[in-house]
This record gives structure tokens, C-alpha cells and sequence, in this order.
């Protein structure tokens, strides 16, 4: 790893706050446009609380937080192939996405206190719809825009950091 310069935490972190504005950007206006349903940061909030409102509030610095932990874990990705580019991080954006849409959305009624389940509809505890297999019960442009969304954040963190190596 000759001529490896490791970035610094702060660097990491506004990035991956640029790169989960990007995202979100392409998450939320596609549920605007009406192209999806899905929202991350309302999923994420109500899971911490039933209130609607806040669950929005919350969702958002939870989700932003979480930005910044994959930021680490994509940027561990990166050091341990010494590749540091934004098409790795596009790549690894739509792997990520592809495990969201497949594994973890299906999955998380299983955990989720206020998700109704594909198999026990909705009842006065559990009044969200389950997300379904590539979160199309969303809408069917759903695992497009997740896609999108994720790649976007994966290439903007691979760019900052590929920009970064080449300054250095």
C-alpha cells in the first residue's frame, strides 16, 4: 500500500453526509413524484415510535447516522481491495441495494413492532404495509428508485474518496 493515504474520519463524514443527501434526495422525491411509497426514514422511525410525526424527525437522524456507519464500512471495502473509486462505490451502492430490496425489506416485519406481515394483515398494533419481496408493495418503480438511490450513494462516497487518493 505504497502511496496510501488513509482518509480522515472528518473527511469520511462529510462525505457520507453528502452521499446520504444525494440518496435521499433520490428516495424521497421519487415518493413525491409518486413513483414510490417507501420511505426509509419513516420505516426507520416508526421504529423507535408509534407517533407519525416524530417517527419522520427521528427516521431522518437515525438514517443519517446510518449514512455515515455504511460510509465506514463501504470505506473498510475499499482499503482492504486498495481500489478507491467511484465505480467500486457505485457497485457496492447496488449491492447494497439488491440486499435491501431482496433480504433485509422481506425480513423486516419480522422485526418491525408496527409492520403488518405478508402473512397476519394489518391489525391496531402493526398498521404499516409490509414492504414485500423488492419492496413492491411500494409501488412497482420501487426497487428501481432503491437502486438509483443506493448507487447514487455508493459512486458520490467512491468519488470523494477516489478524489481524495488522487490529491493526496
Amino acid at each position: 500500500m505504497a502511496g496510501l493515504e488513509i482518509a480522515h474520519p472528518a473527511f469520511l463524514l462529510l462525505w457520507a453526509l453528502i452521499a446520504t443527501v444525494a440518496m435521499t434526495a433520490i428516495l424521497q422525491g421519487s415518493q413525491g413524484l409518486g413513483l414510490s411509497r417507501l420511505s426509509l426514514p419513516f420505516l426507520i422511525g416508526t421504529f423507535v415510535t408509534r407517533d407519525r410525526h416524530k417517527a419522520m424527525v427521528l427516521g431522518f437522524v437515525i438514517y443519517t447516522i446510518g449514512g455515515w456507519l455504511f460510509a465506514f464500512i463501504y470505506y473498510a471495502i475499499f482499503l482492504s481491495v486498495n481500489i478507491f473509486t467511484w465505480w467500486l462505490g457505485m457497485l457496492l451502492g447496488a449491492l447494497h441495494g439488491v440486499i435491501l430490496l431482496v433480504w433485509a425489506l422481506p425480513l423486516l416485519p419480522y422485526v418491525h413492532p408496527r409492520l403488518a406481515s405478508e402473512y397476519h394483515g394489518v391489525t391496531s398494533r402493526r398498521q404499516i404495509e409490509p414492504p414485500g419481496f423488492l419492496a413492491l408493495n411500494y409501488g412497482r418503480r420501487t426497487p428501481l428508485t432503491t437502486l438509483l438511490g443506493q448507487t447514487v450513494y455508493g459512486a458520490t462516497l467512491g468519488g470523494f474518496i477516489q478524489l481524495h487518493q488522487s490529491i493526496v
